[in-house]
């Protein structure tokens, strides 16, 4: 059975080899103790909502949410940062139930709606969010600069 929980710091060693598949999926080297910290930041400081899919109380998904503000609309907004199901468990639903809790917590917190971005060679990816009721946008321009010394 599936079932959705929202994460908390008790949960952090279930997250981290799923955000460490998920990094390396986006080409990223493999770092589990930074990404330990990195999580362990976020649930401590109360930075982003994350949210674990479980089947028979394995996790095997999550998505990563951050609070965002829109000053046009004067209301909230959630970055949908972070999606991700283990290979082993894709197809059975699982990023849809994860979708639809993140409109839940869009819809409880007041929030204007969920943004999010993924590259355009992400097949499923871009099949999943326009079934889930997202719609590209077309009209906007999306600009990224890089510190550098970062």
């Amino acid at each position: 059975m599936l079932k959705i929980e929202k994460a908390s710091i008790d949960h952090l060693e279930q997250i981290v080899p799923l955000f460490e598949a998920y990094r390396v999926f986006y080409r990223k080297a493999p770092n589990p103790n930074a990404a330990r910290d990195f999580l362990q930041a976020r649930l401590d400081q109360n930075e982003s909502v994350i949210y674990l899919a479980f089947e028979d109380n394995q996790a095997i998904g999550f998505t990563q949410l951050y609070p965002l503000f829109s000053s046009t609309r004067m209301k909230r907004l959630w970055l949908l940062n972070d999606l991700f199901v283990d290979a082993q468990h894709r197809g059975k639903g699982v990023s849809k139930l994860l979708m639809e809790q993140a409109k839940i917590l869009a819809r409880t917190t007041g929030a204007a709606g969920l943004s999010l971005e993924t590259e355009q060679s992400n097949i499923i990816g871009n099949q999943l969010y326009p079934a889930c009721g997202f719609e590209l946008d077309k009209e906007h321009n999306y600009y990224f600069w890089t510190n550098d010394e970062a």
